[in-house]
């Protein structure tokens, strides 16, 4: 049997025997919460009040009276993660450890007990006696990046048991004191780097058409061109804790694409981002309440190319591959506040995209202002709802607006767009490990000189998770868009009639946990546009391979 820990060890223990009904309580749920209603008699109660009377004699150190209920509501039918969860809890306090291995390791499969499951694990092996066992517990709540607080509780634990054996090795000493450290600050990295396969890299049109918008309307045959490339994604961000429920960060994110084939290379491009901000963050019971404001500065590449071939455009006899280059800038505020089970947010943000000088056609440098307002009710604890609406508007200074006839003229007023959206989200859980939901969205776009570029359009989207195990998770996704232009004329020409679009999105990702850091993920997509403007019609499959990693 190990030593007794009477130090930090000692007092997690018991720490971690009222944070135990915490877990239940708060971080896991509101179970505890129906425990301040009367106690009814057991030949009327249901498999569910079982549970919260279980829960009512756990709080009041009676163990063994809350294994009988929690046994009740299992044979009544109750069959859930927190169940096993409280039951593994209640035998570890009873002193009945291996019963309390068993209850723990069926809890294990819902993501949101898992890592409060593994600690607790370890306190369980820890307690019959099995030092090993704990230790291999705590060394995966340690690697771990869910749950900052267990994971410098199980640093403790480890540094207390193996001073308890022998004095602790240089990496969990190294490990202790750099969790203390991240009291104050904190640094988190992201990175994800992938290899793929493209089939139509230029987004050409799937069959030949004839050029409307050119006075002499030629036939074009695209050439559509597929490869290989290396999506790549990073960030970093370094936050300071300076004040208890407040702290100051820095972050970076690079974003890009990189094709393999010199002939390919029009298609790379890449996203430098910087912010800098503040985050508050303060829970009270129930209530959550949250504000986070930055500063941005981004900067994006890419070549403005020819999508029927790939090539170079030239205007005038001028390139203007740079023409879609540009420096984005400005301040960025959200807020949310939550309660048990209504949430409300809003987000504001304030930009201005500052694109390359081409010197030959008008610039895309504009105003972007936006304004977002949410409203969320969690009905159950696997049902949600949110009604989103939102304002947004780009205010070019450069690009005339175009008048009914399709035709862009000098001295027309410069483009005006303002975009008014409705969103309805629903996600249901279906198991533990699995939920799916669905959005509606309808925006409308108003083009303020003559409306020659309204539209409306309908958005459905479809979501699906499913985690199978512990390292194995699946996400399907399909978006469906529908637009309507009242005005807008295919190739801006009278002679094609009114515009019309449609486009749909599907992908499916898989991403399987190596460790706790580093994962493998593939990841399939398509996306198809339909419209009788046939330059801006195609289809597109994408598959790729990579890894992330995270700390």
């Amino acid at each position: 049997m190990p030593l007794p820990l009477r130090s930090d060890i000692t007092l997690m223990r018991n720490s971690l025997m009222a944070k135990n009904t915490i877990f239940a309580a708060f971080l896991l749920g509101v179970a505890f919460f129906a425990t301040l209603a009367p106690v009814q008699t057991a030949t009327a109660m249901t498999a569910e009040q079982y549970f919260e009377d279980g829960n009512r004699l756990f709080r009041d150190d009676l163990y063994w009276a809350a294994l009988l209920r929690y046994r009740q509501a299992a044979d009544d039918g109750l069959d859930s993660a927190l169940l096993h969860y409280n039951s593994g809890i209640a035998h570890y306090r009873a002193g009945q450890h291996m019963r309390s291995r068993e209850s723990l390791q069926r809890a294990l499969q819902d993501p949101t007990l898992r890592v409060a499951t593994q600690y607790n694990l370890g306190l369980n092996a820890y307690a019959a006696g099995d030092t090993q066992e704990a230790l291999r517990w705590f060394r995966i709540v340690r690697d771990q990046g869910e749950n900052e607080k267990l994971q410098t509780f199980a640093v403790v634990a480890i540094a207390r048991i193996r001073a308890a054996q022998a004095k602790p090795d240089e990496f969990d000493s190294r490990l202790a004191d750099r969790e203390q450290k991240r009291a104050f600050a904190d640094l988190e990295l992201r990175a994800r780097v992938s290899f793929g396969s493209d089939d139509n890299v230029f987004r050409s049109p799937d069959q030949p058409y004839v050029d409307f918008s050119d006075p002499a309307q030629p036939l074009v045959t695209p050439v559509p061109k597929s490869g290989v490339f290396m999506p790549l994604r990073l960030s970093a961000k370094y936050k300071i804790n300076s004040l208890p429920f407040e702290g100051f960060y820095a972050a970076y994110r690079l974003a890009g694409r990189y094709y393999q084939d010199k002939d390919l290379e029009n298609a790379n491009e890449y996203l430098h981002e910087a912010s800098f901000g503040s985050e508050y963050s303060r829970t009270e019971g129930t209530r959550k309440r949250e504000v986070n404001s930055a500063f941005t500065v981004a900067q994006h590449d890419e070549v403005y190319y020819d999508p029927d071939d790939g090539g170079n455009r030239i205007f005038g006899g001028l390139n203007i591959d740079d023409r879609m280059n540009y420096l984005r800038y400005g301040p960025q505020l959200s807020l949310r506040q939550a309660y048990e089970r209504l949430a409300i947010g809003a987000r504001f943000k304030g930009q201005l995209w500052n694109y390359e000088k081409t010197g030959v056609v008008p610039e895309y440098d504009h105003e972007y202002f936006l304004v977002n307002a949410f409203g969320q009710y969690r009905f159950t604890k696997t049902s949600l709802f949110r009604v989103t609406a939102e304002y947004y508007s780009r205010r070019f200074g450069d690009r005339p607006a175009y008048d009914l006839d399709g035709q862009q003229r000098i001295g027309n007023p410069t483009i005006r767009y303002d975009y008014l959206s409705l969103g309805l989200r629903a996600r249901q859980r279906i198991t533990d490990s699995m939920w799916f939901g669905w959005d509606v969205e309808r925006t409308e776009r108003t083009d303020q000189y003559v409306g020659y570029n309204d539209y409306t359009r309908d958005s459905f989207r479809f979501d699906f998770h499913w985690a199978p195990g512990a390292r194995f998770d699946l996400e399907l996704r399909a978006i469906y868009r529908l637009y309507d232009y009242p005005n807008a004329l295919a190739f801006h020409n009278a002679f094609t009639g009114p515009k019309t679009q449609e486009a749909a999105d599907a992908s499916i990702v898989g991403t399987f946990r190596l460790t706790e850091h580093l994962s493998l993920v593939g990841e399939a997509s398509y996306r198809e546009t339909v419209s009788n403007d046939t330059r801006i019609q195609y289809e597109r499959y994408q598959y790729l391979l990579g890894v992330r990693w995270n700390r």
